[in-house]
């Protein structure tokens, strides 16, 4: 296993300083931010573009991966989080055309993991949204293919803002939507794991690894805290809007000796990557920093 981090939070600092940060604290491995060059990305930590995937070539795609290369690190997957099974076919269109450059981008630059979310129209149920994401992901599944990437889509509901209520803006999120997502698309696609999900939807994560490890191909370590105060206050039914807490790993109620046995377990050796929405480890890039450097020593010890 490797143990790096997600770039997102560091949204105007360059690639490059990034990485040699990244590399000066003991880190192996970047997950890239790949949001579109122009922005309009208004949700917290996205919206950051440190590759520039609208025109990258070969070429352009050999020198990056040599730069991070001579500093010891390694691209674990790039990373793009929008919504394309959005209701509006404008955004849909804007965000599916993006991702596609994405993923070209990364077979260029021989990066082998494309990081992204399957998505979800908030108006119509799961089962609505699946019938509208096996046409509409058809081609981009196959655009992965055959630039020999894998499509990896991220286990979390996206359901924490009011914007999103009430069926949330990302459908993977529980274990009979996945067993769909491997039977319709196999091997072509994976699995970006992260634990976090799990613990306020209270699904179990023994279990969910021991049937979905031989299917994760990227793993994000995010822990999660339940406010107490906050789900007595505002109830289940909620659905974590005012009680779920990201936090960074070892300051929430994930189980990490758990988590890492399980995954030894089902065979995975592949990127640990740290994800930080910890509010209280932002406002500077200072306090990013020591966010993932707290993360780094709770995490290091089971990365080997």
């Amino acid at each position: 296993m490797q143990l790096g981090i997600l770039t997102a939070p560091f949204a105007d600092t360059p690639l490059s300083d990034v990485a040699d940060w990244a590399a000066g604290a003991g880190f192996q491995a970047l997950e890239i931010a790949c949001w579109p060059a122009a922005g309009g990305e208004r949700r917290r930590y996205a919206g950051t573009a440190h590759l520039p995937v609208e025109d990258m070539t070969r070429a352009r795609g050999t020198e990056i991966m040599g730069m991070l290369a001579a500093k010891g690190l390694s691209v674990s997957g790039l990373g793009y989080y929008p919504n394309p099974l959005h209701a509006e076919a404008a955004h849909r269109e804007a965000v599916i055309g993006h991702l596609k450059q994405v993923i070209t981008a990364a077979g260029m630059m021989g990066v082998k993991v494309v990081n992204t979310f399957l998505g979800g129209d908030r108006a119509l149920t799961a089962d609505e949204n699946w019938s509208r994401a096996e046409e509409i992901f058809a081609p981009i599944v196959a655009h992965a293919r055959d630039r020999g990437v894998t499509l990896a889509f991220e286990n979390c509901p996206m359901i924490f803002s009011r914007d999103e209520w009430p069926g949330g803006h990302n459908i993977a999120y529980a274990p009979r939507i996945w067993r769909r997502i491997f039977d319709t698309w196999g091997a072509a696609v994976g699995m970006n794991y992260d634990p976090s999900h799990l613990v306020w939807q209270m699904i179990d994560a023994a279990r969910f690894v021991r049937e979905f490890g031989g299917r994760m191909v990227h793993v994000h370590a995010k822990d999660l805290m339940i406010d107490r105060d906050g789900l007595y206050d505002h109830g289940i039914l909620s659905a974590g809007i005012g009680w779920q807490v990201p936090r960074m790993p070892g300051l929430g109620e994930v189980d990490w000796p758990g988590f890492f046995a399980g995954l030894y377990r089902a065979g995975y050796d592949g990127p640990i990557i740290i994800e930080h929405e910890d509010r209280d480890f932002e406002g500077s890039d200072e306090r990013i920093r020591r966010g993932f450097a707290l993360a780094r020593d709770v995490l290091g010890p089971y990365v080997k």
